[in-house]
């Protein structure tokens, strides 16, 4: 796998996942109030959806660039199928 121009971006913002991932559990285990852990849930949700972001530009940038310049269309149509169930999974 080639380096990802990203990678460093893309760890910051899951280590900050993974300390608000943590803050919500105490939450729950403090008993707070619903929609306070379901505002910290929501920003979560946003959060993960800034990586996602952050790892398709990567695919794009590497894989498919890769897969365009070697000429190969059987190489080029599996980066395609790739980058399109990667959109429509992101969406959801």
């Amino acid at each position: 796998m080639q380096e990802r121009r990203n990678k460093a971006a893309i760890q910051k913002r899951l280590a900050r996942l993974e300390g608000q991932i943590r803050g919500i559990s105490r939450m729950v285990e403090a008993d707070r109030y619903c929609v306070d852990v379901l505002a910290q849930t929501a920003a979560v949700r946003s959060a993960l959806k800034a990586v996602e972001r952050l790892l398709i530009e990567d695919h794009a940038d590497h894989c498919m660039e890769a897969a365009i310049l070697s000429g190969h269309p059987d190489e080029q149509r599996t980066k395609f199928r790739e980058m399109v169930a990667l959109l429509e999974r992101a969406r959801q």
